[in-house]
């Protein structure tokens, strides 16, 4: 879209990056909560690079552990949801969602833990796994994403190489029936579009 971007990766001990340089901030994935070292400093600077997002009214978006951080920063409960739910799940909008997106969509998932409603959001939707799968905030300059709609076949089979599993349940999939059809990562990489047009929107008012 005409953007450029740097990658930071503070857990391996870079240094944060300038807002000031920037004109958004985007959040990725990462471990649960029960997996972050409890020594580990890389979480309190991340903490505060949101913070100073959030108070500078910079364009952020957060995906999984991002967007559960962002929640937090927020004042919303993060909690262990009631199942975990892994590969290919559909997302019902909110009546209220303020997304251009289809009102029922299939999205890559990967996830233990869960957000609440922060304060003063809108809901993006639901799946039956979990109730909450996104948010947005300060009208879309702060988004919020529990899926995983940036997923690719390849990033995908990274993961599954390198995460422990997430145990079993009802929403669980096995890697056979997550990477069987590469067609579903085509047809969700749309809807990626579709909301990062929207959340950049917000970088040119």
């Amino acid at each position: 879209m005409g953007h450029s971007h740097t990658v930071f990766h503070l857990h391996d001990g870079e240094l944060t990056p300038r807002l000031a340089d920037a004109d958004g901030l985007i959040v990725l994935d990462g471990p649960d909560e029960g997996q972050v070292d409890p020594q580990a400093t890389w979480p309190h600077h991340e903490n505060k690079l949101i913070d100073r997002a959030l108070d500078g009214r910079k364009p952020l978006l957060g995906v999984g552990y991002g967007a559960r951080r962002i929640a937090e920063a927020l004042g919303a409960v993060v909690s262990r949801g009631t199942h975990a739910a892994s590969g290919w799940h559909s997302v019902r909008l909110a009546p209220q969602s303020p997304f251009d997106l289809p009102e029922t969509f299939e999205a890559f998932m990967w996830h233990r833990d869960i957000f609440a409603l922060p304060d003063d959001a809108l809901p993006l939707g639901g799946s039956e796994a979990g109730p909450m799968q996104g948010f947005s905030w300060d009208a879309q300059r702060v988004i919020g994403l529990l899926f995983h709609i940036e997923a690719t076949p390849a990033s995908a089979a990274a993961m599954l190489d390198h995460l422990p599993a997430l145990g079993s349940g009802p929403y669980v999939q096995s890697r056979r029936a997550m990477l069987a059809d590469t067609r579903r990562f085509d047809r969700q990489a749309p809807l990626l579009d579709r909301l990062l047009a929207q959340w950049l929107a917000s970088v040119r008012r």
